[in-house]
């Protein structure tokens, strides 16, 4: 088995960040940041990063030829999906009006307006920093870390899923929202690992050291 993981490279990406961080925590493997479908299908474990636009990001996904190469990797192999990374497996995005790659079933909606904390003070969209997440099933990605630890995000929309038991980590910042997912060989949060300090070094080595 080969001992690579392929950090996809559709243009849209932090995608520098995510090899740094993934070589910092695994520095026994080989991180390769690639925009080969061939090197994706080779790799014993994928992640997907993301950021920008959700049309763009589908877009380019499709245009470099990796759309078919993310699907089976979601459905072959140990799979993190990071920010945009998440939001592309649900289906209909608001952003743009787009569909995503639909292997689990929601949807991708816009924080609705008018957003306030719990003292009503109002909050902003794009909801930017640091963040508690809950985690409301147990995974082996969360080993470690402890409940409601704080990570950071960068996002205006989140997602919405039809089934709630893939949630695996919730969030609150003037709704609830699903911050993190899980489902078989797929983990994927919406915040960013690789921007978290310890916590979200942890989650990146636990998914470098995962068996599913």
């Amino acid at each position: 088995m080969s001992r690579t993981v392929a950090v996809v490279d559709y243009g849209m990406g932090n995608l520098r960040s995510v090899a740094k961080a993934l070589e910092h925590v695994a520095p026994e493997a080989r991180v390769l940041v690639t925009s080969n479908a061939a090197d994706i299908a080779a790799a014993e474990r994928v992640v997907v990063p993301g950021q920008g636009a959700m049309p763009d990001c589908m877009n380019e996904l499709t245009g470099r030829g990796l759309r078919d190469a993310v699907i089976r990797a979601a459905a072959e192999k140990p799979f993190l999906g990071i920010c945009v990374g998440l939001q592309m497996l649900f289906g209909h995005a608001e952003e743009g009006n787009v569909m995503g790659l639909e292997v689990l079933p929601g949807r991708v909606p816009r924080f609705p307006a008018g957003l306030s904390d719990a003292a009503g003070a109002p909050l902003k969209v794009p909801h930017m920093g640091w963040n508690e997440v809950a985690q409301v099933k147990p995974h082996p990605l969360w080993a470690g870390i402890a409940d409601e630890a704080r990570f950071y995000f960068v996002h205006s929309y989140y997602v919405l899923p039809d089934d709630a038991s893939i949630a695996a980590g919730t969030t609150q910042y003037g709704i609830p929202f699903t911050s993190a997912v899980a489902r078989a060989n797929i983990f994927a949060t919406q915040f960013h690992p690789e921007k978290s300090a310890e916590a979200g070094l942890a989650l990146l080595k636990n998914f470098m050291h995962w068996q599913p």
